[in-house]
């Protein structure tokens, strides 16, 4: 390819594929990271004014990768645990149940949504590409595109590997801003 030939439409789109789905597992890692190794103690602490958790912040990460990937982005069901849940009756079941369940139970729960998430969106890149609609129509009547949805979810990593680090800190003081490169989840 000469310096005048502009690259191809697909191999731009396959980068920016690639840079979401990069930032993405990058945030995962760090937030499995922030959460890895804790006893049932740990995933129960608590600090400052909060009532949140190391583990029902887990479980409500993996309930987002449901809600946000597979419900409003691929058109799938909910699945498993979430379909079994009266969230009517009980709005904070994850939280609830996250700080009380193992944390072998915890992480399961979290890397089955993660690892369905990640077909999920395979899924839908290949079928509608990333300037496609998600299979959700906002109230205001908009449809956000994949793109919309997986920066959505990054920044809800974001988010939550924030409340991670706090509690983290407070739990055994483990402090940092990426996981180490041996690190693996």
């Amino acid at each position: 390819m000469s310096e005048s030939t502009p690259p191809s439409a697909s191999s731009a789109a396959d980068s920016e594929v690639e840079s979401l789905r990069s930032v993405l597992e990058r945030n995962r890692r760090t937030f499995a990271w922030k959460t890895s190794g804790l006893d049932q103690k740990d995933l129960r602490a608590t600090t400052a004014a909060s009532s949140m958790t190391l583990g029902g912040l887990v479980k409500h990460v993996a309930l987002v990768e449901a809600d946000w990937l597979a419900v409003k982005l691929a058109g799938r069901e909910y699945g498993a645990p979430w379909d079994a849940v009266d969230f009517d009756a009980d709005p904070d079941w994850e939280w609830r149940t996250g700080a009380l369940d193992s944390p072998e139970d915890v992480c399961t729960v979290w890397r089955n949504a993660v690892e369905r998430s990640r077909e999920l969106v395979a899924e839908v890149i290949e079928e509608r590409g990333l300037d496609g609609p998600a299979s959700f129509t906002w109230p205001d009547g908009g449809t956000p595109t994949v793109r919309d949805m997986l920066l959505d979810m990054i920044e809800e990593y974001a988010r939550h590997t924030g409340h991670a680090d706090i509690l983290r800190e407070a739990v055994d003081g483990r402090v940092g801003e990426g996981a180490p490169k041996d690190f693996t989840f």
